[in-house]
């Protein structure tokens, strides 16, 4: 049988990490093992009733099933720039908005429109797992400023600062991040501010879809709240998915300057239309004020899991393994210099990354799936999800010390 070769763009496109290792948890789940899924990227919770109602209720009209706009509701548009406006009073700029098909899409569409072959963009390590096979299917390249445990993963500024010039189309912040759970600093979003404004070519992509989800004051605070003309060249990312609990809806979008919000209009109409009618409809109708009460319970969840984790940390010995994560709904699990680590490495000097192989030897024996960090610029690490319940996380925590901690090889 003739087989179909794909072209040069996408050939050595990889699969999304995250998503390859849930999908293995569910399958081994689904044939009797027992497994624990510490890989999830959304939370075990129902959305607001009041949002589901309002959805059941816009079933009952034509519209909902019908075409939306390509940049999306005109009122649910103007809606979200006012949400915007009011959590941010020191922003005056008049921005614009684009809704898209989740946040994944938004941060495709920015990077398709943007790019040339051969601009350069910055990210921070740890990163998304999709920054860099999106910026480089789209012929970006990609420049890595990096951080680590020992940094609390917040990045040094000095690294950006070495690395920015004038091939630098952009720059991606994430805060809270994913997959750290870490909040950057009032400071270095100040300090960030000014490198910045010092680099008038550089656009700046804000990736706020955890916004709302720090579970520890403050609020996070971003480079605009201290300068807030740098609005006009950030295009802001955000969406529902999260702060919503409404992976499987759908629906992201871009604020920023008018004129670029209406090429992403333009690219958006050719590549997939307008984002779904019926929730566009039933968001339009719903009081996004809501979605701070809403939250307290999850907030509470997440603070619930993350000090089971602390306290197995500590007593098992593991103090120094631990970081304070403080939003979104992740924690990064380092395994250097631990036996299952150093089982498999080959001294001080073994620079390899046996992040997979451990992640496969963890949910092999003990049953835990999670997301070894290779993807998200981390060597010999883990990402982990919060979300489980917590009887559930906290066995799923207990089967994770005993195995990292064991003597025994890896096989």
């Amino acid at each position: 049988m003739m087989s179909i070769e794909s072209g040069k763009r996408v050939s050595g496109f990889k699969e999304s990490v995250t998503l390859k290792l849930n999908a293995q948890a569910v399958g081994l789940a689904k044939e009797g093992h027992e497994v624990f899924n510490l890989t999830a990227g959304q939370l075990p919770f129902k959305p607001d009733q009041d949002l589901v109602d309002k959805i059941l209720r816009e079933c009952n009209f034509l519209s909902s099933f019908q075409y939306a706009p390509v940049p999306g509701n005109n009122d649910l548009r103007e809606k979200i720039l006012k949400k915007f406006y009011t959590d941010n009073e020191n922003i005056k700029t008049d921005l614009g908005c684009i809704i898209s098909n989740g946040a994944k899409q938004s941060i495709s569409n920015i990077l398709c429109a943007l790019l040339d072959p051969g601009d350069e963009v910055i990210i921070f390590t740890p990163y998304w797992v999709s920054y860099r096979p999106l910026i480089e299917l789209f012929g970006g390249i990609v420049k890595e400023v990096e951080s680590d445990f020992f940094d609390g993963f917040q990045p040094e500024l000095e690294g950006l600062k070495k690395l920015i010039s004038s091939k630098t189309k952009a720059v991606i912040v994430n805060s809270p991040s994913n997959p750290s759970g870490v909040i950057y600093s009032d400071e270095w979003m100040d300090e960030f501010s000014k490198i910045m404004k010092s680099n008038p070519q550089t656009v700046i992509i804000s990736d706020e879809i955890y916004r709302d989800l720090n579970y520890y004051d403050p609020r996070p605070r971003y480079f605009y709240h201290y300068l807030p003309e740098l609005v006009e060249r950030t295009l802001i990312v955000n969406g529902i998915s999260k702060s919503m609990a409404s992976t499987g809806l759908r629906i992201g979008w871009v604020i920023g300057p008018k004129n670029f919000v209406g090429t992403l209009s333009k690219l958006q109409g050719q590549l997939t239309s307008g984002a779904n009618s019926l929730v566009q409809s039933a968001l339009n109708e719903y009081d996004f004020d809501r979605v701070e009460d809403y939250l307290e319970p999850v907030k509470k969840h997440l603070r619930e899991n993350l000090k089971i984790l602390r306290d197995k940390f500590k007593n098992n010995g593991l103090s120094h393994k631990w970081y304070q994560s403080r939003g979104a709904f992740y924690f990064i699990l380092d395994f250097n210099k631990l036996p299952i680590h150093q089982k498999l490495s080959n001294g001080d000097n073994d620079t390899s990354d046996y992040g997979a192989e451990i992640c496969e030897y963890i949910l092999k024996e003990k049953g835990v799936a999670c997301v070894p960090g290779g993807d998200f610029g981390l060597r010999n690490c883990a990402r982990i999800s919060l979300v489980s319940n917590q009887s559930e996380f906290s066995e799923a925590v207990d089967r994770l010390v005993e195995v990292i901690t064991s003597e025994t090889r890896v096989n």
